[in-house]
């Protein structure tokens, strides 16, 4: 299966039988990001978190009383 980066629009090849390639053929909102570009955003937000500046804003839990 031919897959093709979202950030750096470089073309993968992926086996079919693997998980990843299921859920891309199986659900098109997912997308494919090359590991190059995963490794890069991965150190480019941990940097980002290092500074202290960084907020993760998460929808709050609403808890059912029953």
């Amino acid at each position: 299966m031919r897959v093709k980066c979202i950030l750096c629009e470089q073309i993968d090849q992926l086996q079919d039988e693997t998980l990843l390639a299921k859920k891309l053929r199986n659900r098109p909102i997912h997308t494919y990001m090359c590991p190059d570009c995963h490794k890069r955003i991965t150190e480019r937000t941990n940097q980002r978190k290092a500074t202290g500046k960084f907020h993760l804003y998460r929808s709050k839990k609403v808890e059912d009383e029953f």
